[in-house]
């Protein structure tokens, strides 16, 4: 994920905060011990005996299987097991990965990219402050998200480059680091869920559900190999100048989980090459302790839904990066 996604999401992060020293001091004393209250239930796993509170945003804090698995032949191909499914992903995800094309950049040159490029959208909730939605702050996130985002065009998850020379966990072909994206790492006891539908034209559409994790690092857990996910965010929260802490770190006070995010993968199953892939990634965010300003020792919490569709149409492709393919 690029540097401008992730100052995106740090800065969704303190939206609730920063956005309540716009609208008036007094906006902020909705931070209460609602909020709270919920983030520490995450903390120490007491959210596994609750409800969710009234006007709260839908859904609870377990890792609910969405799909469920049938065995059975799909467009050929045999899975009797979810260590079936991660195997085919694994294979189609590695083989697609090897088809790059040409494309012309604004200034008229040629590029070799991966065939297969996508484009990003995020999406940010609702920021909750005791449990409930303000308005006053949240007409304000768009607003401030759309003004810092700036989205890319890469290959399939995870990926650091969408040239595949440099996709690896440094983009340098020189010294790559520990990871190459070029292939998948995910196995069955990263997958939560899993389901496949014969689309009876020659493919099947797999949807896969990683399990959840906590400050998830990409290639490293079961959602890091699937999704483009932050990585070290207290690092990047730590440059935002504005935010400092009434107790411990960012480290200590900035958590992010993640869980119930799919990604649906459409594959050619005579060529084994994925034809079309949507990808939905959810993060739970909560910051405690968050100063900002005169405004002391505040918590806030949101959802963030990131996702990428691949292929990118042209249009994308032109006006975000100036590439045109070649036909």
């Amino acid at each position: 994920m690029n540097k401008f996604v992730k100052k995106g999401f740090c800065l969704v992060l303190a939206t609730g905060l920063i956005a309540s020293t716009f609208a008036g001091c007094a906006k902020i004393d909705y931070v209460t011990s609602g909020a709270i209250k919920a983030i520490h239930e995450i903390k120490d796993g007491s959210w596994q005996n609750t409800e969710s509170q009234p006007g709260a945003e839908s859904g609870t804090s377990e890792d609910t299987p969405l799909v469920e698995f049938t065995p059975g032949t799909y467009g050929g191909k045999e899975f009797k097991t979810i260590e079936d499914v991660a195997k085919y992903y694994v294979e189609a995800y590695n083989y697609t990965k090897t088809l790059t094309a040409e494309y012309i950049n604004e200034d008229g040159g040629k590029e070799t990219f991966y065939k297969l490029l996508g484009d990003e959208n995020i999406v940010p909730g609702d920021v909750m402050i005791d449990g409930k939605a303000n308005a006053i702050i949240n007409k304000l996130v768009p607003t401030i998200v759309g003004g810092i985002f700036k989205p890319n065009t890469y290959g399939l998850p995870p990926c650091n480059n969408r040239n595949p020379l440099i996709d690896n966990t440094n983009s340098n072909e020189a010294d790559p680091g520990p990871h190459d994206f070029r292939t998948s790492a995910l196995t069955a006891d990263d997958i939560l869920a899993a389901n496949i539908v014969d689309n009876k034209d020659g493919t099947i559409t797999m949807t896969i559900q990683p399990k959840a994790c906590e400050m998830s690092v990409r290639g490293e857990d079961a959602q890091g190999k699937f999704f483009e996910v932050l990585g070290d965010i207290g690092a990047v929260v730590k440059d935002i100048d504005i935010i400092s802490f009434e107790q411990g770190t960012a480290d200590d006070n900035v958590k992010v989980t993640y869980k119930g995010g799919t990604g649906k993968v459409k594959i050619n199953t005579s060529t084994n090459e994925i034809v079309e892939a949507d990808y939905e990634m959810i993060a739970d965010v909560a910051v405690t302790h968050a100063t900002v300003k005169v405004i002391k020792d505040k918590s806030a919490s949101l959802k963030i839904t990131y996702t990428n569709h691949y292929p990118a149409d042209d249009d994308y492709l032109k006006a975000k990066k100036g590439l045109t393919r070649v036909k």
